[in-house]
This record gives C-alpha cells, structure tokens and sequence, in this order.
C-alpha cells in the first residue's frame, strides 16, 4: 500500500492527516474497539458504495454502536476526501471508534461520542508482469476470534498470519481450520476446479466480502458455474485455479501456495475472464451516480 494523501478527517474537521490526533483514552487505541470500512474508487467513482455502506452499519450494529452518520453522511466524506486529495484512482478508508472518555473501563459507554476518522491513499495497480505471474501464497492455522463477520479494528490475529506469508516472501496467508478453508488475511478466497467457482459460505468465520460478491456477479454474466459451499484444504490444494478478491486488489490469481503450483503454475483462463469482465464492469459504471 502507498504513503497516503495528505488530507483526512477527524470529527467533523479537515485537517493534514500529520496533524490528527486522537486522545490516548479512545476505546479504538484501548481495546480494538471499533470498526471500518476500505472502498476502493475508480475514475473518481466508489465502487459499490452502498453495499460497503450497509456492511459498516451491519458492523455497529453487532458492537451495539449507532451508525453515527448513515449513508448521506458518509457519502459527503467519501467525497469530500476525494476531492481533496486529486481525485482519479484511490482507496478511501473510514473508521469508527466507540470513542474516548475520562478512563478506562472495559464496559462500553453507549452515550460516549464516536470518533470518526477517514483518509485516502492511492490504489494499487498490478503491473503487466505481476498479473503475468500471479500471487504467491502461505498457510496458516486461523487463530482469530469468533465473530469475523464483524469488520473490526482488532485485527491482531489477521496481522500475526500476514506476517507469516511477509516472513516466506508471500503475498497473502490463507487460513486454515481443522482442515478446511476460511479465508485470507485480508481477502475472500475461490478456488476452481472442473469449471466450478467455490466460495465457503458467510458465517461467523468470515467477513461477507464485497468484492467476493462481484465475483459471484461477473460469473453468473459470463455463465461460469459458481457455487457456495464449505471447502477442504485438500481441495484447494488440488484446484485447477485460486483467487483472492479484495476491496483494493479487485480478483487476483494465485499461482503457488506454500510453494507449490496452482494448476498450471500460472494464472488461469476462467481468472483472466473474470478479470476482463471486473475491468469491463468498472467502464460500464464510470459517471453513473454512486
């Protein structure tokens, strides 16, 4: 990920994101205590920004928060943090935090203001080579919590394994319990064979990813067959093709895991139609309200 732009928001103030500060006491700094929300933006337009939009009040919702601005106010935010930093291709990440009292008390405090945070940084792009060669993934044991549906800021568990997949010199770090697949440290994962898309289902394991859901989309346009249902690490071991998808890496073939070859070693016809058909879907929106 590229440094960030210089401008951010902090509880209703623009200010030089070198400049924000919050107080040591926030719940977010405290416990974790806290949720967020990454939209990636195309040409100056964010991608699904409703469905995004939804996921965070779903997200307060299950931390007994209160939505502290609905879709208008965030919609002026994302905006606002557009057009304050150039515009064209980002990624705009916001953050609610329970917020910040006079001490420190495990027992949430529902009448505490929230914090609201927002900045935006570039999108990363994939060179020509990178999407060439595709990803290469680690495994791991999934050692997170029990309610990863939720897209919170305690997100300790997530870092330890992307750490592992840093330390081999991976790209990602696809989790693993009791021998079946969750999903990445920061991405949904699909794995083909015989023709088939397989996503493992929403639940308290996985977050419901956005992008996971245009996958879904593209495939039923291009009348590839998908299905959703709990997958065994053998047979991701075993796939003709894996992909991860995520808010800022669209769908991305991975090529080796744990040091082996997917498939053929390289990405895979059915990856390469629905990425044309992600990239088609981006044009097809351009200049359409959001």
């Amino acid at each position: 990920m590229g440094t960030t732009f210089p401008i951010c928001y902090l509880d209703g103030v623009w200010l030089p994101i070198s400049s924000a500060r919050i107080s040591p006491l926030d719940r977010s700094f405290l416990f974790g205590d806290g949720i967020y929300e990454v939209i990636p933006v195309f040409a100056g337009r964010p991608f699904r920004f409703v469905e995004h939009f939804d996921r965070l009040s779903r997200s307060c919702k299950a931390l007994r928060m209160k939505d502290p601005l609905g879709q208008n106010g965030w919609r002026a935010i994302v905006r606002g943090l557009m057009e304050r930093n150039g515009g064209g291709d980002m990624y705009v990440y916001v953050q609610v935090s329970r917020g910040a009292d006079t001490g420190r008390s495990h027992a949430p405090l529902p009448d505490v203001p929230p914090t609201v945070f927002g900045f935006a940084a570039p999108l990363p792009h994939p060179s020509v080579e990178q999407l060439a060669r595709g990803l290469s993934c680690v495994t791991a044991p999934d050692i997170r919590w029990g309610r990863c549906d939720i897209k919170s800021v305690a997100l300790l568990g997530n870092v330890l394994q992307r750490q592992l997949g840093c330390d081999a010199g991976a790209d990602e770090t696809i989790l693993l319990r009791d021998g079946w697949m969750m999903e990445a440290t920061a991405s949904t994962v699909h794995v083909v064979s015989n023709g088939i898309i397989t996503t493992p289902p929403n639940s308290n394991d996985i977050l419901p990813g956005i992008t996971r859901s245009v996958v879904e989309e593209l495939a039923q346009r291009l009348g590839i067959p998908c299905e959703t249902r709990a997958v065994k690490e053998s047979e991701m071991r075993q796939a003709d093709e894996v992909w991860i998808a995520s808010a800022t890496r669209n769908v991305s073939a991975v090529t080796r895991i744990d040091g082996q070859f997917v498939g053929s070693g390289k990405p895979g016809p059915l990856w390469s139609r629905i990425w044309d058909g992600f990239n088609a879907l981006q044009c097809e929106l351009a200049g359409q309200p959001w």
